[in-house]
């Protein structure tokens, strides 16, 4: 194990009185070691480059500062943020306005491929302090000179190795063209390759370098596994796990001081005896929890990671991430209070669907796979409770039961006018509530979602997102869906070629995203793509519009415009094409599936333009 060091508060770091606020509603206690470091250092003005894993709090490591500076009579850009996919520009622009939640009239906009321009417009029109967005829309707005650029302050990379993969350096180059000279850059990068040297040799001027080494290792004493859950199922899930698990004690890891009470106090109120520890707790009662658990009076410790440093104690049975950490070190640092002094321990994460990303890292810097827990149904807690009730019940019969008990037993059924079976039952009614014996029938129907989620992450592979896999929902509001792959037989699909091939790096999975990002495409409607060394062609439902095919012309895959067109026609055969199979009349369409159909969102609006996609979805590989 890593040794910890002790962290400096956030009001050590310069950061105004409104932001510290914010701050402590969130129940935030100390910095990241990136916050700690770069916070002060983008206050000052300086150039940054920094370079740490993902998911160990650089977002609030550039934005705390960035509102520090705002200027909120100033209704134009101040700062830029440059991100690789839509799901990471979602989520800083969030952070960004929760971090502001004390700053009056502060406005933030995200801004990514496949949402609406027009929203998008209106948004800009009225103003935005802070602009995030993915390199490829927000050249569209420059090219439409709808995003002015002139008077920002502050320009961030956040992820700047991703968008190198995806392609994206040279828009970023020309983005950057478009902001002034006197701009403060801050570059962040979880490796730094040449390439991205380049970029910040040009970019980034005089900058501080600002390195936080990956510390992650894990012992093999502790099982360490995973769930896939959503916020609003996280009690749900935890109620089965304590249940179905043989424990002595338990540590269960939150993110905020405020967690914590909410946490144990729902625990209580399930019968379990928990007790809570955080920054706000003084030493002394810090003391009488830990010793408690100790001696075994509380079994449960619902903790932060500040308030739980230091803690020692042998009868640690399991660890439990309710909340997923910032970074793999503080995943470790968890995980290690349980499989000490040789014993086995157990060590539970949960996983919400946009923190998949984060599983896959910890699972990359610990070197370790974790296995997925299968979560149990209601009737099958239920069975185990009946097996654990008949195994006890056995134990005691082992050993002879005092006569006085019978006596009892033959007292209560004479005064009762009972059989014993009744007076048994009775008793068991008192130990278990009728649902915890006779539940009710769960959905047989599987939440697609999740299950999804789990497929995705046993790959180990965050970019196989790309195949569209999930394009249906991200997050807690995800939709379904559509199933039925037997469709894919009844599409009359036509050949399309894209100009990019395997000399470019192309793969199946880049197509794929591209075309259902940008063009709203299910994957089932999506037909077989065949790969040569400088193009490849796939197959597409018949009547692409006309917007469309324009707006696929500029798309990027790999860094190469797809410039798509029909196999065996040139452009102006396709606008030709295009405008015959618009006037062409309904009894002349070809059977099976449209392109209309094929699109997602377009038949519930009866319009050919490209529909919205829910925040959530990922934009991996694609603008």
């Amino acid at each position: 194990m890593q040794e910890e060091t002790v962290q400096v508060p956030f009001s050590d770091l310069g950061l105004p009185e409104p932001i510290l606020r914010s701050l402590k509603q969130l129940g935030y206690e100390t910095p990241s070691p990136i916050q700690a470091k770069s916070i002060p250092m983008i206050l000052e003005g300086k150039n940054i480059i920094g370079q740490a894993q993902t998911g160990t709090g650089k977002t609030a490591a550039f934005a705390l500062p960035i509102l520090a500076n705002i200027d909120l009579k100033q209704t134009s850009p101040q700062a830029l943020v440059l991100a690789p996919t839509r799901e990471l520009a979602i989520q800083v622009a969030e952070a960004f306005q929760v971090y502001a939640r004390n700053l009056k009239n502060f406005h933030v906009l995200p801004i990514y491929g496949g949402a609406d321009m027009r929203g998008q417009l209106r948004s800009l029109s009225r103003g935005a302090h802070v602009v995030v967005g993915t390199p490829g829309r927000l050249l569209d707005h420059l090219r439409r000179k709808s995003l002015k650029l002139d008077q920002l302050k502050t320009v961030v990379l956040d992820e700047a190795d991703e968008m190198l993969r995806m392609g994206f350096i040279d828009d970023v180059d020309t983005i950057l063209a478009e902001t002034p000279d006197s701009r403060q850059t801050a570059l962040f990068s979880a490796t730094m390759p040449d390439r991205i040297k380049q970029i910040a040799k040009r970019h980034v001027g005089d900058p501080v370098h600002i390195k936080i080494a990956a510390k992650s290792t894990t012992v093999d004493t502790i099982d360490q596994s995973f769930l896939i859950v959503n916020q609003g199922d996280k009690l749900d899930a935890l109620t089965r796990y304590l249940e179905s698990q043989e424990s002595d004690g338990i540590i269960i890891f939150v993110r905020t001081r405020e967690a914590t009470g909410v946490v144990a106090e729902k625990l209580s109120a399930r019968g379990y005896s928990a007790a809570a520890i955080n920054g706000d707790i003084n030493q002394t009662q810090r003391e009488k929890t830990i010793s408690r658990l100790k001696k075994g009076t509380i079994d449960i410790l619902v903790a932060t990671d500040v308030a739980a440093r230091g803690i020692d104690v042998e009868r640690i049975s399991h660890v439990i991430n309710y909340d997923i950490p910032y970074d793999s070190e503080g995943y470790v640092h968890r995980i290690g209070r349980t499989g000490r002094a040789g014993r086995l321990g157990k060590a539970l994460l949960f996983v919400q669907p946009r923190e998949r990303r984060l599983l896959g890292i910890i699972e990359k810097d610990t070197k370790q796979k974790l296995q997925a827990w299968q979560k149990p149904t209601a009737q099958q807690l239920a069975e185990q409770r009946k097996t654990k009730l008949s195994e006890d019940i056995a134990t005691k019969l082992e050993n002879t039961v005092a006569d006085v008990y019978h006596k009892m037993i033959a007292e209560l059924c004479e005064t009762l006018d009972q059989p014993a079976e009744q007076i048994a039952a009775a008793l068991l009614s008192d130990k278990f509530s009728l649902e915890q014996v006779a539940p009710p029938p769960e959905s047989k129907k599987p939440k697609r979602r999740e299950r999804e989620d789990r497929d995705d992450n046993r790959d180990g592979r965050s970019r196989d997102r790309d195949r569209g896999r999930d394009r249906d929902g991200g997050g807690d509001r995800g939709r379904e869906r559509k199933s039925g792959r037997s469709e894919k037989d009844s599409i009359p699909f036509e050949q399309y070629r894209i100009e990019a091939g395997t000399v470019h790096g192309v793969q199946p999975k880049d197509i794929v995203g591209a075309l259902a990002n940008e063009a709203g495409l299910e994957r089932d409607f999506i037909g077989r793509i065949q790969l040569n060394e400088d193009h490849c062609t796939v197959g597409l439902p018949p009547g692409m519009p006309k917007d469309l095919h324009q707006l696929l012309q500029k798309v990027r895959v790999k860094g190469q415009p797809m410039r798509i067109s029909r196999v065996g026609k040139d452009n102006a055969a396709d606008k030709n094409d295009d405008r015959k199979e618009r006037k062409r009349p309904a009894s002349r369409k070809p059977a099976g599936k449209s392109f209309k159909e094929g699109n997602k969102n377009a038949g519930k609006r009866g319009e050919n333009k490209k529909p919205p996609v829910n925040p959530q979805d990922d934009n991996r590989g694609n603008r």
